[in-house]
C-alpha cells in the first residue's frame, strides 16, 4: 500500500472532494484525521466508513479559518498520532458574484476560507515535519486559480493564493525534505454542481474532451501521488485534474 504508516491530515473532509481523498489514502493504509466546522452525524458517518478501511481515525471541528483552531488540531493529531506525514488543504468555500456586485463579506469570507486557512495548517504542521525531516503539503486549488473565471474573481484569487503558498513552501523546505504541491480540480460533479441547471452542465461537458465531469474520486486518485514516497522528487508543481478542458 502505497500510504501504510502515514498519517493524513485533511481539512474540510466530511463530504465530497475531501472524503474522497481521506477514503483514498485509507485504502492505501494512511491513518486519518480530519476537520470540518462541525462533527455531524454526516462526518461522524465518515469517520465509520474510514474505520471500516482499518484506518486509525481522528475527525475534530475546526473552523478552517482560524488560526488558533488550526494550531489546537495539530497539537491534537500529534498528541494521537505521534507525526503528521501528509496535510491537505481542502477546506473551501464559494461566495460567487461579478466583481463590481461582490460585498467586502464575500471577498474577506472566501479568502478566509480558501487561502488563510491553507497558511493556518501548513503553519501548524511545518514544524511538525522539519522534526521528521519529511512530509507532504498539497493544496487544493482549482483549475480557475490558474486561468480565472468570470464572477469567482474571490474564490479565483483565493485559488490562485494557494498555488503560490505550495510553491514558496516548497522552497522554503524542501531542503528538509518537505515537500509542497497544488492539485487543480476542474468541474467534477458534487453536491454543489449538482445543484446547476442540466443546460449549464451540458454546456461544460461540451467544452471538455472527455465530455463529462470529474469525479471526487478522480481527483482523490491523483493527491495519492503527491501525498506517496512515488512523488519523492516532485515539488512546487501543479498538477491540473480538469479532463483536459483548460490546456
Amino acid at each position: 500500500m502505497l500510504l501504510e504508516n502515514k498519517v493524513a491530515l485533511i481539512t474540510g473532509a466530511a463530504k465530497g472532494i475531501g472524503k474522497a481523498v481521506a477514503l483514498k489514502f485509507a485504502s492505501e493504509g494512511a491513518d486519518i484525521a480530519f476537520t470540518d466546522l462541525v462533527i455531524d452525524d454526516l462526518a461522524l458517518a465518515t469517520k465509520a466508513e474510514l474505520e471500516a478501511l482499518g484506518a486509525k481515525v481522528l475527525a475534530i471541528a475546526s473552523n478552517a479559518a482560524s488560526y488558533e483552531d488550526a494550531m489546537s488540531v495539530a497539537d491534537q493529531v500529534v498528541a494521537e498520532f505521534g507525526r503528521i506525514d501528509i496535510l491537505v488543504n481542502n477546506a473551501g468555500i464559494t461566495k460567487d458574484g461579478l466583481l463590481m456586485r461582490m460585498s467586502e463579506a464575500q471577498w474577506d469570507a472566501v479568502i478566509n476560507v480558501n487561502l488563510k486557512s491553507a497558511f493556518n495548517y501548513a503553519h501548524a504542521v511545518v514544524p511538525v515535519m522539519l522534526k521528521q525531516r519529511s512530509g507532504s503539503i498539497i493544496n487544493m486549488s482549482s483549475v480557475v486559480g490558474v486561468h480565472g473565471n468570470a464572477g469567482q474573481a474571490n474564490y479565483s484569487a483565493s485559488k490562485a493564493g494557494m498555488i503560490a503558498l505550495a510553491k514558496s513552501i516548497a522552497q522554503e523546505v524542501g531542503s528538509r525534505g518537505i515537500r509542497a504541491n497544488a492539485v487543480a480540480p476542474g468541474f467534477i460533479i458534487t453536491d454543489m454542481t449538482a445543484q446547476l441547471p442540466e443546460a449549464t452542465l451540458n454546456e461544460w461537458k461540451n467544452k471538455i474532451p472527455l465530455r463529462r465531469g470529474g469525479l471526487p474520486e478522480d481527483i482523490a486518485d491523483v493527491c495519492t501521488f503527491p501525498a506517496s514516497d512515488l512523488s519523492s522528487y516532485v515539488t512546487g508543481q501543479v498538477i491540473q485534474v480538469d479532463g483536459g478542458m483548460l490546456m
